[in-house]
């Protein structure tokens, strides 16, 4: 998969077409969007085309040019909002933020011309602008459910990570030595930050730091206390 924002020439039919999709991988086309002008980082909007959305990205072909359009896959796409406001753009439009494979501070979406051509491999912002506002509600719920679609791969990673233990994994753990600290924490008769009897909290601790030779000596001394009561 290639991160980013990329070219998209793959049409078929006629006058300005329909983009190719990945039937064989399960994409099918969700939305169809005419007349909405595309604005990458800073630069003027393109002539209007058409906004296609699929179950794996969001495609935009030019109506008056069939060699010119862009595609994005959502798992790109770390952020989509409506913008209304005038401040922030001067036309009501779908603002996404778009990850690169050079995502850092020498990437930028407002300069991304490289020798007078555009790099799209420094476009972090895309603005979509339908000639018909009514139309952002419709646009952003179609950008939201194919979102959910596309989760980021990741699940595996967390559960390598998750830190929960089963039944028997602590049943095993408690049968092994230097364990007192871990009973402790989860004797299920004491809630945590509570003492367990007559100990404190830093005790199990403490008991860690202890060295043989102390140990040695402290019997030695209740040996001599001992005997200076007799």
């Amino acid at each position: 998969m290639v991160v980013g924002l990329r070219n998209f020439t793959e049409r078929v039919g006629d006058g300005a077409g329909q983009p190719v999709l990945n039937a064989d991988n399960g994409e099918e086309l969700m939305h169809v969007e005419s007349g909405v002008a595309i604005v990458l980082g800073n630069h003027p909007p393109e002539s209007p085309g058409t906004l296609f959305i699929s179950t794996k990205q969001v495609i935009w072909l030019s109506d008056v040019d069939r060699a010119k359009g862009y595609a994005v896959d959502f798992l790109s796409v770390s952020l989509h909002a409506v913008s209304r406001d005038p401040e922030a753009y001067s036309s009501p439009c779908i603002y996404t933020q778009i990850e690169t494979e050079e995502n850092d501070a020498d990437s930028e979406g407002s300069d991304s011309e490289c020798d007078g051509t555009l790099d799209l491999s420094k476009i972090t912002e895309m603005r979509l602008v339908p000639s018909d506002p009514s139309q952002l509600e419709t646009l952003f719920e179609m950008f939201c459910g194919c979102a959910e679609l596309n989760p980021e791969p990741n699940d595996e990673e967390e559960e390598e990570h998750n830190w929960i233990f089963s039944a028997d994994q602590m049943e095993d753990d408690a049968t092994g030595e230097d364990n007192s600290e871990w009973h402790f924490a989860h004797n299920p008769s004491h809630s945590i930050g509570q003492s367990n009897g007559h100990h404190d909290l830093a005790q199990p601790m403490l008991e860690l730091q202890i060295s043989d030779e102390r140990f040695e000596d402290a019997e030695e001394m209740e040996r001599n206390s001992g005997s200076g009561h007799t």
